[in-house]
């Protein structure tokens, strides 16, 4: 694929919402062992609510359909995952502007523009053992992997989201209520770190499709 555009973002949409579905017992199961046992459910009942508004959305339009996910999830989503991963969407919609397709370098411009977003919006670096810890090595991998076109650096994404979620397990959390757990939070997976993977996988198998 040489150019990102509305159909392929549809795509990954409905691929993330049914994915975060089918496993959102294990994102709350994850969730229940360090925070409140509600990621899966709250990022399940945000991303039903954008599936549900894709039919009538103007997916031509980058920035438009990245901005009504970003505001459903605000709006529908409890916890921190809700304005974390609105605040992700809105940065998109923000880099992407008014265009009908963006390139490698586009997309890669706004994953950039939504990982900033979301150390703003959380105040977490690499380490915390967050969400940070998959994104910020996925968007680095994307990046240095664009030259290569979208599918190539997608898929160098993911498997350094898998790499980031996985190297964070026995680490102990600085940030959320995991860190509250101090110790005992060493050896537990990170949800957000886990759904997060679950995206960049769903953005590079939704592109495969094309």
């Amino acid at each position: 694929m040489s150019e990102f555009d509305g159909a392929a973002f549809v795509r990954f949409l409905r691929t993330f919402a049914d994915r975060i579905h089918e496993r959102r017992d294990e994102l709350t199961r994850l969730d229940s062992a360090i925070g409140d046992a509600d990621h899966g459910i709250n990022l399940d009942r945000g991303f039903s609510a954008v599936r549900a508004k894709l039919d009538g959305l103007d997916a031509t339009d980058l920035g438009a359909t990245a901005k009504a996910v970003g505001m459903t999830l605000i709006s529908t989503v409890g916890g921190a995952s809700g304005p974390l991963y609105g605040t992700f969407f809105l940065r998109l919609a923000t880099a992407f502007g008014d265009t009908q397709a963006a390139d490698a370098q586009g997309l890669g411009t706004a994953l950039r523009a939504g990982l900033e977003g979301v150390v703003q919006r959380g105040k977490a670096a690499l380490d915390d053992k967050t969400m940070v810890d998959a994104l910020g090595p996925a968007v680095d991998a994307y990046e240095a992997a664009a030259g290569d076109g979208i599918s190539a650096a997608l898929e160098a994404a993911a498997t350094a989201a898998a790499v980031g979620r996985d190297r964070i397990t026995p680490l102990v959390a600085r940030k959320g209520r995991a860190s509250y757990l101090g110790e005992r939070a060493a050896g537990h997976q990170d949800p957000g770190a886990t759904s997060t993977t679950i995206l960049f996988e769903s953005l590079r198998d939704a592109v495969a499709e094309s």
